[in-house]
């Protein structure tokens, strides 16, 4: 696993990332009331805006990690966007990407250096 500075996970499985929102991320937000998806096949560059997130407290943006294709999305967090607060590094992952450049990965914190970011 990996983490960015925007509070995302990404699961690497060879050249597919999972991408989903930390628990302190979720915590943050609150109630997460909305989620808006990207589409499936749909390219995307490191920085793009492509997930919406609103809660009771905010609305707020994922980040594309790293540029790639969309391959798949969870469905069912548009379904229950309560799902994101339930288990926000389990079920409630945002999207699948198929990634050609893996090497970008190196520029996020593991785990331990996660923790000490959010001070835990």
């Amino acid at each position: 696993m990996k983490y960015t500075e925007e509070h995302e996970w990404l699961d690497v499985d060879g050249d597919v990332v999972t991408v989903g929102i930390t628990a302190h991320a979720a915590e943050q937000l609150g109630d997460v009331v909305f989620v808006e998806l990207p589409d499936v096949d749909t390219e995307v560059s490191k920085d793009d805006e492509i997930v919406v997130i609103e809660s009771v407290k905010a609305a707020s943006d994922i980040l594309a990690p790293l540029d790639g294709e969309i391959i798949e999305v969870n469905e069912a967090l548009v379904e229950d966007p309560g799902k994101v607060n339930e288990d926000p590094e389990g079920d409630a992952w945002f999207f699948k990407m198929k990634v050609e450049d893996l090497s970008a990965l190196d520029d996020y914190m593991d785990e331990a250096a996660y923790k000490d970011f959010i001070g835990g």
